[in-house]
Parts: structure tokens; sequence; C-alpha cells
């Protein structure tokens, strides 16, 4: 292994011409590598992502209607959500203020307080919600801004407490095109649930049985929801496993498996017609066979948690217990490219099903080698990828290209 030093986020910003806040800060989004602590290189990332995410919670007070998730807006506490969004704004200005007054990382700091001027100017968390209409196209803006936050505050932490690859930088290559992945299918989870709920009423409808779904919901919860969680797995399982063995499905599948670093955003990178092709997938026996509403929610909470947690660079004791559920380690042995990991570990929930199916990974190294498709032949970009199914070529580059 090398002694090189690790790049720095910051390191090409150092040595430079004087160029405008709006200049810097987009070479800053362009760059990957360590942000090591000092100079105010941490407070000014966390000052401009925090006073731009207030910027977009600002606009969503503005148009609720149009930019926020009717199955969220109707549990919101208002009051809570103002609270946050004044917290987020002091906590973004203070950062970003104390850092243009000791001349700190100073022009980044410069569009950070920019936007928390903005979004203040624009009413900040006193922006009046009146009555709106509840049917109306809208893109997901608050779940991207609440998910967004709060995977980054547990999984962050997480990844740092318990690495599977110490000295992994947070920033790490490719993380632009994957945090892509992560907004637009935040913001599409309204054409995604309209999509998915038409599919399922139309072509799962004349299989509901009345009788059947009140005995199903009539289970306990504690025992219908690893029921329900067990049949989603299996469905997940198959079609996954489908994705792997057809080649057609395996050019959408790919664009999943082209990450090459494991993290919490790892897992984001997805095509989005698999994401909602799997959701119909899986969601059809559920529907179906007529699960509570509980249940449901607690199993979007389960699948969730798991989807970040599973692809995130986190290494943990499990015991006997990772032979049952999956966890990241049995998680990473899906994405590596390694020979003996090729179609391999596609449970989601339980592992025990790929022990059951025999295809549950067999190696004497502890850990993957190497991630990715095998030839790495995907491209980088958000659109590229979701292009890729339709002209790209799922075989290794040559050595001569």
């Amino acid at each position: 292994m090398s002694d090189a030093p690790k790049p720095d986020l910051f390191e090409k910003i150092i040595d430079r011409t004087i160029k405008s806040p709006v200049e810097e800060t987009r070479d800053l989004l362009h760059r990957d590598g360590e942000l090591k602590p000092g100079q105010g290189a941490v407070s000014s990332v966390i000052s401009l992502a925090l006073g731009f995410l207030c910027l977009l919670a600002v606009l969503a007070f503005h148009f609720p209607q149009y930019l926020t998730t009717p199955d969220l807006r109707h549990k919101y506490s208002v009051d809570v959500l103002r609270q946050l969004l004044l917290v987020g704004l002091l906590v973004a200005g203070g950062m970003s203020l104390g850092n243009i007054i000791l001349g700190r990382r100073r022009q980044i700091s410069i569009v950070a307080f920019a936007f928390v001027l903005l979004a203040t100017a624009l009413g900040g968390s006193r922006v009046p919600v009146g009555n709106f209409p509840d049917h109306t196209p809208y893109i997901g803006l608050d779940w991207f801004i609440l998910d967004l936050l709060s995977s980054t505050l547990i999984f962050v932490v997480i990844e740092k407490l318990f690495p599977l690859y110490r000295g992994q930088a947070i920033f790490r290559k490719e993380w632009q095109t994957d945090l892509k992945h992560f907004a637009v299918n935040h913001f599409i989870v309204g054409l995604a649930l309209l999509t998915v709920n038409f599919l399922l009423h139309h072509l799962f409808g004349r299989f509901l049985s009345s009788t059947f779904q009140q005995y199903v919901q009539h289970i306990p919860f504690l025992l219908q929801l690893p029921l329900c969680i067990l049949v989603a797995d299996l469905a997940q399982y198959w079609t996954h496993r489908a994705y792997h063995e057809v080649p057609f499905l395996w050019r959408f599948h790919s664009v999943h498996h082209s990450v090459k670093t494991m993290d919490w955003l790892a897992g984001s990178r997805q095509h989005m017609l698999e994401l909602i092709a799997t959701r119909v997938c899986v969601l059809a026996p559920l529907y179906v066979l007529g699960f509570s509403e509980g249940v449901m929610n607690a199993y979007i909470i389960v699948v969730g948690f798991q989807a970040v947690f599973n692809h995130a660079n986190v290494h943990l004791p499990w015991g006997p217990l990772k032979y049952l559920v999956v966890t990241p380690n049995f998680h990473h042995w899906h994405h590596a490219s390694d020979d003996e990991a090729i179609d391999r570990n596609y449970a989601a929930h339980y592992a025990f099903l790929d022990y059951l199916f025999g295809t549950a990974v067999t190696s004497k190294n502890k850990f993957p080698e190497r991630y990715g498709v095998v030839g790495d032949y995907m491209p980088d970009g958000f659109v590229r990828q979701q292009l890729f199914p339709f002209r790209g070529a799922t075989k290794p580059i040559p050595a001569d290209e």
C-alpha cells in the first residue's frame, strides 16, 4: 500500500489565482478527497450544504403543494419544522460569517452566507402556510432535504466510528454522481409512487381476496412484520437474481453495480426504470396479501434503513447473526468484482435465503479486494448512466482503448 499523502478536498483550491466565490465553490463541488480539519475546511462545507438546504426548505414552505410529498405533509408538525429551519439558518449563518471574519475559506463561506441571506429574505422560518390543493403534481423536495440531513448525520457518524476501510474519504471519487442519483430518486418519488400504484391496481387488482387479506391483517404485529419482510425479500431475491441472469435486465442493474467505493451514498446509484420495476415486483405480493398499514409503514422504515446501511463503509462483529440477516459485510460481497462474488448474495433482508438457494458467497478472504462491474465499462455521470442501458456495451473495455 502506498504511503503517499491522501488528496485534500481543498488541495487545488489553495494554490490558485484569485477566483470569484461562485467559481471557487464550483471547483470545490467538482473535487474529491479528504476533508481535513483546520483552517475552516469542515465548517465551510457544513455551512455551504446547510445554507443551500435551508434555502430549499424555504422554497418548500412557499410552494408546499408542488414541493412536498402528500403522504408526509399530513404528518408534519409545522412548528417543529420551523424551529429546525431556524436552527439550520443560525448554524449555517454563524459558521459562514465566522469564517468570513477570520479569513478562513472566505470565498466558499461567502456563498454559504449568501444562501442564508437569500433564505432569510424570502421569509426564513416565518413563511406563512395557508390552505392549498392536495392533489397537484409534486416533486419530493421535502423528502430529499429530510433524508439527506438525517442520513448524513446518522451514517457518516457510524462510518467514522465503525469503518470497514479506515481513512476512506467522505467525499470519495464519484460522490457527485451518486448525490445526483440520490436527489433525482427523491424528486421523482411522486412519479414513481403514481406509476407503482397504477401498475399494482391494474395488474394485480383482480388477485385480491378481501377475506384472505382480513385474515392476514389480524395476525399480531410482531409476527406480521417479519412475515411481511420475508415475503418482500423472496420477491426481492428472485427479482434481483433475474437482473443478474437475464442480459437485458443486467444492462439496467449494472448501473447500480458500477459503484467502486462503498459508503452510505453508494446504494443511491440506480437506474430509474429499475427503481420502478423493483418496487412493483416487491410491493405486488404485499399488496395482494393485504398486510396492514402499520406493518407496511414499519416495513418501509426497515427497507429504507437497510438499503443505506448495507452499502455503508461499516464493519461490526455480527457473530451468528450474519447467517440470518443481511449486513454490510454480506452485501459488500454482492458488490465485489472478485471472482467468487459474481452473482452471489442477492437477499436484501434475510441472508439465510442465499444459503437456502445456494447463492451465498464462500471465500477465504474476509473482505472483497475490489468493487464495481468487471471490466469497468460504466461511464461516470448521472445522465450517461441513465442512457447506458440503451446504448452501452456490458463488456470490458479493451486495454488499447
